[in-house]
């Protein structure tokens, strides 16, 4: 699963890379946590706008907003016949912009090793995401988003079972665009990223609290080794 990642960008920075019609009003972020507000890249006529929404999709049929926290992750093997997705899949698909991701390894019977994962050039890049809108009880809209696992890379296995998918820049525009509705084309895209293209290192326990939104939590723990 992907249950943390990062999006450092300047607002200057994020329009300029995904090519969107304004600058977004937002900060940098270092541990961003299911159930908060996360930046999302969709398409909207012939133009990309940046919204943010709640990570952790709520099914446009939800009773209540609770599934939200449980749906973060959609995997690429059912997302196109699962109910809680099926429908965004073929119609509300987005960028999740990001410049790395956090996964944690099992280091013993009871505790867990975080690394810091992402590209070798250091390039922001865009997570394979699908948006949902809920109307609450009250009345008030809650869009919500989720993001598209597969199975992992070689470097990604070292650590983890599933890893997010990344799409490459070249694919971008098939992916958002809510007019192809073939399965098989768009779910074709959700494959792992090339290992030989990622880096990872351990960071410390400090990235386990979502509390602890700093840059601290991608500082490589001392003397680490990059997998290489």
């Amino acid at each position: 699963m992907c249950g943390r990642f990062t999006l450092r960008l300047t607002p200057t920075e994020l329009a300029q890379f995904f090519r969107l019609v304004s600058e977004p009003a937002i900060a940098p972020r270092y541990n961003i946590a299911p159930t908060q507000a996360v930046a999302v890249v969709r398409q909207e006529g012939n133009a990309r706008e940046l919204v943010l929404m709640r990570w952790g999709l709520i099914p446009a049929w939800a009773k209540d907003g609770k599934s939200g926290a449980s749906l973060i992750n959609a995997r690429a093997e059912t997302v196109a016949e699962k109910p809680s997705f099926r429908s965004a899949f073929q119609k509300r698909r987005c960028l999740i912009p990001a410049d790395g991701f956090f996964e944690w390894r099992k280091a013993g019977n009871k505790t867990k090793q975080p690394f810091f994962i992402g590209l070798r050039n250091d390039q922001p890049f865009a997570f394979a995401g699908l948006w949902e809108r809920w109307k609450s009880p009250n009345g008030t809209p809650i869009e919500s988003c989720t993001l598209i696992t597969t199975t992992p890379n070689k470097r990604l296995a070292e650590i983890h079972d599933r890893m997010p998918v990344i799409l490459p820049n070249t694919v971008w525009d098939v992916w958002l665009d809510s007019k192809i509705q073939n399965g098989a084309s768009v779910q074709s895209l959700l494959v792992p990223y090339p290992a030989s293209e990622m880096r990872t290192y351990r960071v410390s326990t400090l990235v386990n609290s979502p509390r602890n939104d700093v840059p601290a939590c991608l500082q490589p723990v001392p003397n680490d080794k990059l997998f290489d």
